[in-house]
C-alpha cells in the first residue's frame, strides 16, 4: 500500500492491517481503506487526492474536546478562560489538575472546547449474585404476551428478598412504532427512550382512576397468552390500541423521538425513504407536518415507561447493585437515533465483525457509528446524553462489545470480509464513561468476549468496571479450562450468554443439533458433535463430577463454580436453572431461528416457585 495514504490513514484513525483471529496479520485491502475514508468525508482516490488531504490534516494542540482525569494537568498553548460546570471562571494558562469533576468549558481566542474531568476510577464494585433476565420472555398471569415492567418490579422484589443483589436486563429500548415490531433488542430505533410494549396497561395510573367501562373496553384487549412464540405485532397492538383508550386530554410536548414517531406512523419506520424535507429533524416541514396529537401521544408512551421503570428501580433500591441495563453497540440506521442523531453518525457505513474461524464471512450488525470527529467536535455531548438517558432509571450498566468504545470494524458496502477497522479516543470514551456512571452511583460491565485487545480489558479493570467471564471461554494458553480460584476478580461471571448454548442445551449437544439443521455450522457435523462431547467431558472434570451425573446435579454443580470464583458478580440465568435448551438468540440466522421470540417455559410465579430455582439460590447464596 502506498505510504502516502497509510500516512493518511493513520491520521484519521483508519487501519491498515490488523490482527485478525489466531493472532495473524491480515492487510487491508487499498481500495477499503479508500472507501471508509471516503466515509469520514477524506477523499483519497487518487494520489493527487491523499496529497491534498495530507496537507489538511489537522494538527491542532487542542482538539475539540479534552477529558481528563481528576488531577491531571494539561498546559496550553496560550491563556485561555475555563467557565466550570458550577459557574465559576478561570483564567489560566494549563488546565489546572483541582478542576471538580464535570462538563467544563474553555475558551481560548474563537474557541470554545469542551473539557470533562472525569475520577481517575469507580469505586470497588462489590461482590454479590443475581439474575440476567430476558424480560420480554418472562411473563405472569398478569402481562401482556410479554413480560412488563410490572413483572419486572415483582422479580426484582422476589430477587432481593431471596438475597440477590444485582438483575441485569436485556436491552429494552424504543422500536419503530410500525409493523412489523422489530423483535431482536440490539437493533432498537432509539437508544435513548424505552419500548412501550413493557408499559403493564392495567398498572397505569389512568387505567386505574379510569370508569368501570373503559376499564372493560381495555381488559377486551388483553392478548392470547398461549401463543408458542411471541407475536410482537399483536401484542403492539393490543398495548397501543388500549392506551389510545386511556390517554390524557392534555397535550404532552415531545421530543425527537415523539416526533419521529408521529412521522413514521404516516411514512414508514425509515427516514431515509420519508419526503426530503422531513428527514433531517431541523427541517421546518418536520414540524409543520408532525400531527401534534400523535407527539403528544408518543411523549405519553415515553411518560408511562419512565413511571413503571423508576418504581422497579426503587424496588431495587435496598439491592447490593440493583437493575443494571444493557446498551446495544447501535441503532437501526433508518430509526430515531438515526434520524436525530445523524449529524454525529457515519452516513453509509455500518458496523460488524472481521471474517474469523466461526463466522468466515465476517458479521455485519447493520448499525451505523458513530462519526469519531464529529462526535469529538459535538463535544460528545450526543454519547453523554444517551449514557445518562440508560442510567436514569438504573443502578448499573452493561455495554455489548465494549471494545467498540477503542474501535469499531467499518463497513462501506455491505460485505463484512471488506471492512476495516476505525478507532475512537478511548480515553475520552471510557473517561466519560467513568464520570457518567459515578454521577449515577453505578456499576459499569463490559462485554469483551470474542477477539479483544488487551487493553481493552486492563482498561476496564484500573477503572474498577468489570470484564465478562463466561463458563465456556474461560481458559489458559492451551486451551485447558481454568480452576475457579483463577478466574478474574473484576468480572461479571455466567455460565453463558443470550448468543450461547444455555447449560441443558449445552449438556445436550442442541447447539450442534440446531445449527446442524440450520445449516448454519462453520464446520463438518460430526466434528462439532465429538468436539462438544470433548468440552462435555473437560467441564465435568473441572466440576468433579462423572458422566452418570444427573443432568440438574451437573447444572447446580455449574452455578457451584462460579460461586466459588473470585469474580465480584455472579450471574445465573432462569434458562439455565430450570434446565431450558432453547437459547434466546442463535447467530449466523435471520428467519431460519425464532431469535428473540421463545417465551419462558413457565410463567413468573411457577419459576419463583420452582425447587430447582430454590436449589440453585441456595447454593449460589451459600458460596
Amino acid at each position: 500500500m502506498d505510504d502516502q495514504l497509510v500516512e493518511l490513514a493513520d491520521a484519521h484513525g483508519v487501519a491498515t492491517w490488523y490482527e485478525g483471529s489466531e493472532r495473524r496479520r491480515v492487510e487491508v485491502p487499498a481500495d477499503v481503506v479508500v472507501s471508509v475514508l471516503a466515509k469520514l468525508g477524506v477523499k483519497a482516490d487518487t494520489p493527487e487526492a491523499i496529497r491534498e488531504a495530507l496537507a489538511e490534516v489537522k494538527r491542532d494542540e487542542l482538539p475539540p474536546t479534552i477529558v481528563l482525569r481528576a488531577g491531571e494537568t494539561r498546559p496550553l498553548p496560550t491563556t485561555a478562560t475555563i467557565r466550570t460546570e458550577d459557574g465559576r471562571t478561570i483564567q489560566t494558562d494549563e488546565v489546572p489538575g483541582d478542576l471538580p469533576l464535570g462538563w467544563h468549558t474553555l475558551t481560548t481566542g474563537d474557541r470554545e472546547i469542551t473539557l470533562v474531568v472525569a475520577p481517575k476510577s469507580l469505586p470497588e464494585p462489590p461482590r454479590t449474585w443475581g439474575w440476567m433476565l430476558q424480560l420480554y420472555a418472562m411473563h405472569s398471569r398478569d402481562s401482556w404476551g410479554v413480560g412488563d415492567l410490572a413483572d419486572l418490579r415483582d422479580f426484582v422484589t422476589w430477587s432481593r428478598e431471596t438475597g440477590a443483589g444485582v438483575v441485569l436486563l436485556n436491552p429494552m429500548h424504543a422500536v419503530a412504532p410500525v409493523h412489523p415490531i422489530q423483535p431482536s433488542p440490539y437493533s432498537p430505533s432509539s437508544r435513548r427512550h424505552t419500548n412501550p410494549v413493557y408499559i403493564r396497561v392495567t398498572d397505569t395510573r389512568e387505567y386505574l382512576e379510569a370508569d368501570d367501562a373503559t376499564k372493560a373496553a381495555v381488559d377486551a384487549l388483553k392478548p392470547d397468552q398461549a401463543t408458542e412464540l411471541i407475536d410482537y405485532d399483536q401484542v403492539w397492538d393490543a398495548n397501543i390500541a388500549a392506551l389510545e383508550l386511556l390517554k390524557p386530554k392534555e397535550r404532552r410536548e415531545g421530543d425527537d423521538f415523539a416526533t419521529y414517531c408521529a412521522l413514521a406512523e404516516k411514512h414508514g419506520a425509515d427516514y431515509r425513504e420519508w419526503p426530503e424535507e422531513l428527514r433531517h429533524p431541523d427541517n421546518p416541514a418536520v414540524q409543520e407536518q408532525a400531527d401534534p396529537d400523535r407527539v403528544s401521544f408518543h411523549a405519553w408512551l415515553q411518560e408511562l415507561c419512565d413511571r413503571q421503570l423508576e418504581a422497579a428501580r426503587q424496588a431495587a433500591d435496598d439491592m447490593t447493585v440493583g437493575i443494571v441495563h444493557d446498551l446495544p453497540v447501535g441503532v437501526d440506521p433508518g430509526g430515531a437515533d438515526a434520524w436525530a442523531l445523524q449529524d454525529v453518525l457515519a452516513p453509509g457505513v455500518t458496523v460488524g465483525a472481521p471474517p474469523d474461524a466461526f463466522n468466515q464471512q465476517g458479521q455485519n450488525w447493520s448499525l451505523p457509528p458513530w462519526h469519531p470527529r464529529k462526535l469529538a467536535e459535538a463535544g460528545y455531548k450526543p454519547y453523554r446524553d444517551l449514557l445518562r438517558a440508560v442510567f436514569r432509571h438504573s443502578q448499573g450498566l452493561r455495554i455489548d462489545h465494549i471494545a467498540g468504545l477503542w474501535r469499531l470494524w467499518w463497513i462501506p458496502a455491505g460485505d463484512a470480509r471488506k471492512g476495516t477497522y476505525v478507532r475512537y479516543d478511548a480515553e475520552a470514551m471510557t473517561g466519560i464513561l467513568a464520570l457518567e456512571a459515578h454521577r449515577a452511583n453505578a456499576v459499569v460491565i463490559g462485554e469483551d468476549l470474542g477477539t479483544v485487545e488487551p487493553v481493552v480489558t486492563e482498561t476496564l479493570h484500573a477503572n474498577n468496571m468489570l470484564s465478562s467471564a463466561v463458563l465456556w471461554f474461560e481458559r489458559d494458553d492451551d486451551g485447558a479450562m481454568l480452576p475457579q480460584q483463577e478466574w478474574p476478580e473484576r468480572a461479571a461471571a455466567s455460565i453463558s450468554t443470550h448468543d450461547l448454548p444455555t447449560a441443558a442445551g449445552f449438556l445436550r449437544s442442541e447447539h450442534v443439533r440446531v445449527r446442524a439443521e440450520l445449516n448454519v455450522l462453520a464446520g463438518d457435523v460430526d466434528a462439532e458433535y465429538a468436539q462438544a462431547a470433548k468440552e462435555r467431558r473437560e467441564l465435568q472434570a473441572v466440576l468433579d463430577l462423572d458422566e452418570s451425573a444427573a443432568e440438574e446435579d451437573v447444572i447446580i454443580a455449574m452455578h457451584a463454580l462460579l460461586a466459588g470464583t473470585p469474580c465480584r458478580l455472579v450471574l445465573a440465568s432462569p434458562y439455565d436453572v430450570i434446565g431450558e435448551t432453547r437459547q434466546p438468540n442463535l447467530p449466523g440466522t435471520v428467519d431460519e431461528y425464532p431469535n428473540w421470540r421463545i417465551p419462558f417455559p413457565t410463567n413468573l410465579a411457577a419459576f419463583m416457585a420452582d425447587p430447582r430455582v430454590r436449589r440453585a439460590v441456595d447454593t449460589i447464596g451459600r458460596r
